[in-house]
């Protein structure tokens, strides 16, 4: 007799942490045959894809995709990972998360095609992905925008074919799984990239392997301060963009765009990608998207308290930058809870020039680093540890009732960590939410 399947979202989701061995494990058979059997490589996932793909910026990006697209009246799909706190997070339809039904309707038709023709063992992340493609391949959109989990050569959403492939940055990040050779990380980034479609490299200091890809596979390439530029900073920057073969109409600009609280290098990538999948730019539209676009977790000031997942030095350099440049009259206090298998030292010596003070915590699962290991990273580098919780939502509650009126708190170090933070404030702090980092507005979970 067969087993039943699960009847909620969370005992599928229990299921899926228990069935495979390794959480993560990179390679395209498995989940290039199951998606043969679910059809998935048949026709259009979508009337355009975009992937995007990078160690930072991916979420942001994603975000303001996603935005701009509605608002130029599309209907969208959007595929992201991981979630900050409801896996519903994952998967958003024009713009509405999907609700438990379609996403267990997902979960079952994976396992039905993984059962079929010889087991497959998938990972929690593959089914995930799969369940997420089958969902937006039932329902027609004009445009979908899938986020890269992990890497992007290897990783489960690399089965579908993009129009327009992003890479965002590229750094050390996920070293036991990508190493720590940049030309190398560059290459498995790269590895989204198609034939003939276009690539758009949304830094300026991606490891020259990127464009070797792109050149190898013939993939015509825009890159960030050659084919398209970012004009300014902060409220009133400008997008001065290039337009396809397909769709030669000569360059796109729009001017006096506001500032989205994202990083602006984001969002000229994400506009110049919109352009490349044959969306004619309206200026006000675009204005309208990037005023309104909201992305939880990326500099999201809930009061004293700035909560962002950055994870790796990379993109604590950018909080570190963000917050020196908006400056308070109290302490910038952080907290701090990470992964074991993340670059501590390193985040830590790039957020340090901004901190006074740190609170650690401990994370728990297999790769959990605990409160007195971070700390005595601290130490070791001079830093001040005022305390050690056994959790994120224990160490808030620790410093709310230390916050004296001027000071702030920097949350960060895992996406775990905001989850957790998130959560509590929503339970125990004022919910009144006044800005989010110097655009004026403050995004609530």
């Amino acid at each position: 007799m067969s087993e039943a399947l699960p009847t909620t979202l969370d005992a599928w989701l229990a299921r899926l942490e228990a069935a495979h061995p390794v959480g993560i494990e990179l390679g395209l058979a498995r989940v290039v045959e199951v998606a043969r059997r679910m059809g998935l490589l048949e026709g259009r996932l979508a009337g355009r894809v975009i992937t995007v793909a990078g160690t930072n910026g991916k979420g942001s990006t994603v975000a303001m995709l996603e935005s701009l697209a509605r608002a130029h009246g599309l209907a969208t799909a959007t595929y992201t990972s991981p979630h900050l706190i409801r896996y519903n997070e994952r998967l958003r339809l024009d713009g509405e998360e999907a609700d438990d039904a379609l996403l267990i309707a997902g979960f079952e038709a994976v396992e039905a095609a993984r059962l079929a023709g010889g087991p497959v063992s998938l990972t929690y992340f593959e089914v995930g992905t799969l369940g997420a493609l089958w969902a937006i391949s039932r329902r027609p959109c004009d445009i979908a925008i899938l986020e890269v989990g992990l890497g992007g050569r290897l990783d489960a959403v690399n089965v579908i074919d993009p129009d327009v492939a992003v890479v965002t940055t590229v750094a050390q990040d996920h070293a036991a799984f990508l190493g720590t050779d940049l030309a190398q990380i560059g290459r498995e980034k790269a590895g989204i990239l198609r034939p003939g479609r276009p690539a758009v490299l949304g830094s300026t200091t991606l490891p020259a392997s990127v464009r070797e890809t792109a050149d190898e596979l013939g993939a015509p390439v825009y890159a960030l301060g050659e084919s398209f530029f970012r004009e300014g900073e902060g409220e009133g920057w400008g997008f001065l963009g290039s337009d396809a073969e397909v769709a030669p109409s000569g360059p796109t600009s729009v001017t006096a765009l506001p500032d989205p609280g994202l990083p602006l290098d984001n969002a000229a990538t994400a506009l110049q990608a919109l352009r490349l999948a044959g969306v004619a730019l309206d200026p006000e539209a675009c204005r309208q998207a990037l005023a309104g676009v909201r992305l939880p977790g990326r500099m999201q000031w809930w009061g004293q308290w700035c909560l962002d997942v950055g994870h790796n030095p990379h993109a604590a350099a950018y909080l570190a930058a963000r917050l020196r440049a908006r400056p308070c009259g109290g302490r910038t206090l952080a907290l701090l809870a990470m992964l074991g298998d993340k670059d501590a030292p390193g985040v830590i010596a790039a957020l340090a020039p901004a901190v006074d003070g740190w609170v650690t915590a401990s994370l728990d699962g297999e790769r959990a680093r605990s409160a007195d290991e971070l700390a005595e990273h601290l130490q070791g580098q001079g830093e001040s540890v005022l305390h050690r919780a056994c959790s994120p939502a224990a160490a808030a509650a620790w410093l709310a009732g230390r916050l004296e009126a001027e000071d702030r708190v920097l949350v960060c170090g895992s996406f775990f960590t905001v989850g957790d933070v998130l959560q509590w404030l929503a339970g125990h702090a004022r919910p009144v939410q006044t800005d989010t980092d110097d655009s004026s507005r403050e995004v609530a979970p």
